[in-house]
């Protein structure tokens, strides 16, 4: 019988419970790299806060830098995911963008409820997280429309961070930081239901995606806490 035409006329394809076992194992995938790319982000977030190694990298010379370094390692991962060096350069990205936080990280531990701040940061992160997987399975729309105009909100995003690095704003950081926070909380729906529906079916590239959505979800919550929340001595 045509494959195209139901089993047993119940609406069921042949091919769909391989689908599904395939779409569940993307997904598990991703959920185990994404919780063990974090270990060499806390390495390198712990490397920098005691050794101070990135304490140099201000202004355009640290944007220079994490951009560099950043899009040096998710080309290398694209290029990788297909083989078996992919999750090693997947794990040296994080360990890169661990210490790339690290400065941010060590600013926010010089005021007096500092760790607080970041245990905060790290718990807003997991609840967005939490809320976007929970509704990324429940919603039935196609929401894959998404994607291009979350691609220019990140644009923007990161034309406006440059600018802000030279201007110094203090209100201006809070803006992005917001703004942040809510295009990458969309950002990381987006990529929970492209592993969901099939969309994306490597494990590498799908953790990547929701590793910048967490990653910028805390960076931004960080910067906003600091900013608002931090006390000093």
């Amino acid at each position: 019988m045509n494959d195209r035409y139901t089993s047993a006329g119940f609406g069921i394809s042949p091919n769909t419970g391989a689908l599904q076992e395939q779409r569940n194992r993307v997904m598990r995938n991703t959920y185990w790299l994404l919780a063990l790319s974090l270990v060499p982000t806390v390495l390198g977030a712990w490397l920098g806060v005691a050794t101070g190694i990135t304490q140099s990298l201000r202004g355009g010379l640290g944007m220079i830098v994490f951009l560099g370094g950043a899009f040096g390692f998710m080309y290398a991962i694209e290029k990788t995911k297909n083989s078996a060096a992919g999750v090693p350069v997947l794990l040296g990205f994080t360990f890169f963008m661990g210490l790339m936080l690290s400065r941010m990280i060590a600013m926010v531990l010089g005021f007096k409820n500092g760790p607080d701040l970041v245990m905060t940061a790290f718990a807003g992160t997991a609840g967005v997280f939490f809320v976007m997987a929970s509704v990324a399975t429940v919603i039935k729309r196609d929401i894959s429309g998404m994607g291009k105009w979350l691609f220019v909100g990140v644009l923007v995003l990161m034309v406006g961070s440059i600018v802000n690095i030279f201007v110094g704003s203090t209100a201006g950081m809070m803006a992005i930081s917001v703004a942040a926070i809510g295009i990458f909380s969309a950002y990381m729906l987006y990529d929970l239901k492209q592993i969901i529906d099939g969309g994306e079916t490597n494990y590498i590239t799908a953790t990547l995606a929701l590793y910048l959505d967490l990653f910028n979800i805390f960076q931004s919550l960080l910067s906003l806490l600091g900013i608002m929340g931090g006390e000093r001595d």
